[in-house]
């Protein structure tokens, strides 16, 4: 009859508080992935001793969620709340006049709103779960308020379970020392939930963004003064590509043998009528790393026959004629067109970053790590970790169809007399 609450018998391990010296515990995950159980049990443990009138090592807790309904409906009553997880000798008592929690040993807990972060001056507390944060629309205030409310005991601790959303109370509080987390994606927890929403949500967002963040539980941070965010790249998705006018394969070769990344981009483009209506989808990121130049040539060309592409588009920098010389040797017949970078990376980014914005760029589903690379391009230049060859491609891809042409199109034509 006791095993079903020993919660630490049968817990994934990303529900079990880290060891060390800790105040923050953050559980990022997906949906479903057992982050408000673990919330949950963390209460039980921290209020509960041996028996069930004995004391804890917590007295005084704050139940803090996006509103109070949440907090009532989910964090105290819902199937992965603090009654449900109790068993029946130490169960605590809900008292909706003073939205409180009283447990039979004495603990308590209060309820708050992160709406009203006014409400958390006064109270003092020794420990602390909140839900959700990343949603919390005062979170920053709401936050700050709970931190000097954290003040009885000698090591008050808090336990924050959410989805991870890109807001900067979130990103401060991982980059704190005193922090710690777990992670787990929604299938960790694929047990308890039902086969046929892990099929459809994962057929639905599998390879977006929106499937990294809600699904995998990862942290998608888009770089200060990025040219693109994630707001605006799921605003750019479609599900599939109209017919198309054209369709080119951008390359951003790597010249060193078993080295870099090799950025290939397949775009297509509808280009009936005046440029403000043409329109551009982003097929597939073919982009290969680890081949020397014999290698991404081949999966270059590989791609323009999946595609059916018209073109490869390739930027010979570092490579020189050496590029095309290896794309002819695997098609010597290969429809190509060498580009050179006269600008830097962000000039030649910025007119196709305006383009999103007009809402003339659309992305078809598998596009995570070309997305990823696109928000960390900012107007100083790329704030990630090596070459944006990813994007590099993508850029080159758009000038082909759209920016170059529409720029051709709108030139006054010289009247010879």
């Amino acid at each position: 009859m006791a095993l079903p609450f020993l919660f630490e018998f049968w817990a994934m391990e990303h529900q079990l508080p880290p060891g060390g010296d800790w105040r923050s515990w953050v559980i990022l995950g997906g949906r479903g992935a057992g982050k408000t159980r673990a919330g949950a049990e963390w209460v039980r443990s921290a209020v509960e001793g041996g028996l069930p009138l004995e004391p804890g090592r917590c007295r005084r807790l704050a139940l803090v969620g996006e509103t109070y309904d949440q907090v009532r409906d989910v964090m105290i009553f819902g199937d992965s709340g603090v009654l449900a997880c109790s068993p029946p000798d130490r169960r605590p008592v809900w008292k909706a006049g003073e939205r409180r929690l009283v447990w039979p040993n004495g603990a308590e807990a209060q309820a708050f709103s992160a709406s009203d972060p006014e409400a958390l001056r006064g109270p003092q507390f020794d420990g602390a779960w909140v839900d959700e944060l990343g949603k919390w629309k005062r979170a920053q205030e709401t936050w700050d308020q709970l931190q000097f409310a954290l003040r009885l005991g000698d090591d008050p601790k808090v336990c924050v379970t959410t989805t991870p959303r890109n807001v900067g109370v979130l990103k401060a509080l991982l980059e704190a020392p005193s922090t710690v987390r777990t992670h787990a994606p929604t299938e960790a927890n694929r047990a308890n939930l039902a086969a046929s929403f892990l099929e459809e949500v994962r057929a639905r967002y599998a390879g977006t963004r929106m499937g990294r963040q809600e699904l995998d539980g990862v942290l998608l941070a888009d770089a200060e003064g990025a040219l693109w965010t994630g707001a605006m790249l799921e605003r750019a998705r479609v599900a599939a590509a109209p017919d198309l006018d054209r369709i080119v394969v951008a390359l951003d070769p790597s010249v060193t043998a078993g080295g870099d990344e090799c950025g290939i981009v397949v775009v297509g483009a509808c280009v009936q009528g005046p440029p403000e209506d043409w329109r551009a989808y982003v097929l597939a990121d073919q982009t290969v790393s680890g081949l020397g130049p014999a290698g991404w040539a081949r999966a270059a060309i590989a791609a323009m026959d999946e595609f059916g592409a018209e073109r490869l588009v390739a930027e010979v920098n570092q490579g020189g004629a050496l590029v095309e010389q290896v794309v002819r040797q695997v098609d010597p017949l290969v429809p190509y067109r060498a580009v050179r970078a006269a600008r830097g990376k962000v000039a030649r980014a910025e007119p196709v970053a305006a383009l999103y914005e007009q809402g003339r760029v659309k992305h078809l589903p598998g596009l995570t790590e070309l997305e990823e690379q696109m928000c960390q391009m900012t107007a100083q230049g790329f704030d990630g970790s090596g070459s944006p060859d990813r994007v590099d491609a993508l850029v080159w891809a758009l000038h082909e169809l759209i920016v170059g042409p529409a720029l051709t199109y709108r030139r006054p034509r010289v009247r010879v007399l």
